[in-house]
């Protein structure tokens, strides 16, 4: 063979190997050693031979490339193909929300768990027309199973046992399966909360727009016929000074709320001295006190009593408990304030006590007064410049201190509101 034609032989060589080599690395050793045994074989120049192993090295840097495209490819193979093994059983479980699907005729084909505990049986064969009687959902149904809409989302409300409201969704599930799928959202708590947001804006509105209307009022008659009635103006003007003052404690009420909820996902993390918390009260509402014919007992034990807690917030809730004691319990004559240590009960916890010996409270008010703006006597409530607040106030600020406030009242005898803290670490 010529010189030229080993020449050729061995370039024709050189791109076989190199293509195989794209496609399996591995075979670089291989694809050098053929080389060089042809080399030999056809008694090629050194000069042949190095342009060969270089245009393998060459290749060798180009290979990772492919190597990784091949190895993606192989992932999304894997991946699609584990995709394709989940069965639709499976895929509902992992729904938390309640998921059933359906057939063209309207019957359950499977339902989660979270439809079950929400809906009750729904067994495969059962038709939705027949369990959901709600006009809204008959509609939607039928709406989707007749091909009218491709998805339908509709507002439902389940009345029994409870009231919940839900977000429902229908559609159809690919295409020619024949299957379709119905998703309820769980809206309640939405809802309840922008009942609670409404119902708040218009208890406030009614509480400014009350004073308002009378300063308007007095205004209007000290500028017409009281101008000149000395008497009557200074008696009208006490009554604006008063109506101002309970607009000013209702906007300090309404911040003070607003500050609350803003921070009540933060725990406070220093320890106070609750005696001293409640020394303090005491001793900054003995005038209130004095004025209202009561007199405060103390009942502490000896020992410290600590919580964690923020001390100005903590000195808010007994001074709101308290002052609440000597206004509304006054008939009594007297309040007592205890305290007790986490030995004197089960839950190991730090209890305050302020229990007066008035009217009480009727049992079917105690499960709502701390509600805002709830009054178990409005006339009384107003006649002692309560903003319909305060109880509130106290009980965002104990959630914020993870702890809580227990109410005890019987008709005739007073009222008891204990403060229970957890142990301290």
């Amino acid at each position: 063979m010529s010189d030229q034609g080993r020449e050729l032989w061995i370039r024709r060589a050189m791109r076989l190997v190199a293509h195989r080599f794209r496609q399996n690395r591995w075979m670089l050793a291989a694809a050098i050693a053929a080389v060089l045994a042809v080399h030999i074989w056809a008694g090629g120049d050194t000069r042949t031979v190095t342009a060969v192993v270089g245009a393998l090295i060459v290749v060798a840097g180009l290979a990772p490339s492919r190597t990784a495209g091949l190895l993606t490819t192989e992932a999304e193979e894997t991946a699609n193909g584990g995709t394709r093994g989940l069965s639709g059983e499976n895929l509902a479980a992992a729904v938390t929300d309640p998921l059933i699907v359906f057939d063209g005729a309207g019957a359950v084909v499977h339902a989660n768990d979270a439809a079950v505990n929400a809906f009750g049986a729904l067994r495969p064969g059962i038709l939705l027309l027949l369990k959901f009687r709600a006009p809204e959902m008959q509609e939607m149904i039928q709406a989707v199973l007749f091909g009218h809409a491709a998805s339908r989302q509709i507002d439902f409300i389940e009345r029994v046992p409870i009231e919940r409201v839900f977000r429902v969704t229908a559609s159809a599930v690919g295409r020619g399966t024949g299957l379709y799928v119905m998703v309820f959202k769980d809206q309640s708590e939405t809802r309840r909360i922008d009942r609670m947001r409404a119902d708040f804006i218009a208890n406030a509105s009614h509480e400014l727009r009350t004073p308002l209307a009378s300063i308007s009022g007095f205004v209007e008659t000290l500028r017409g016929p009281a101008r000149d009635d000395a008497k009557a103006r200074d008696h009208f003007l006490q009554i604006m000074q008063n109506q101002t003052a309970r607009m000013a404690r209702l906007i300090d009420d309404l911040l003070s709320l607003s500050r609350l909820e803003m921070k009540s996902h933060l725990r406070p993390g220093v320890k106070v001295d609750l005696r001293g918390v409640v020394e303090s009260v005491i001793d900054s509402l003995s005038l209130l006190a004095k004025e209202s014919g009561v007199t405060v007992e103390r009942n502490f034990p000896t020992g410290a009593f600590e919580a964690l807690g923020d001390r100005d917030e903590l000195f808010q809730v007994f001074e709101n408990l308290l002052e609440n004691a000597c206004k509304y319990g006054a008939s009594g004559g007297r309040v007592v304030v205890s305290i007790g240590g986490p030995d004197t009960n089960a839950e190991h916890e730090t209890t305050v006590t302020i229990q007066d010996f008035g009217p009480g409270i009727p049992e079917e008010h105690i499960p709502r007064v701390t509600e805002r703006f709830y009054r178990v006597d409005v006339e009384t409530s107003r006649s002692q410049k309560g903003t319909g607040l305060g109880l509130s106030i106290v009980k965002h600020i104990l959630t914020r201190h993870n702890a809580r406030l227990s109410i005890r009242s019987k008709l005739g005898e007073g009222a008891a509101f204990t403060v229970h803290f957890p142990a301290a670490e």
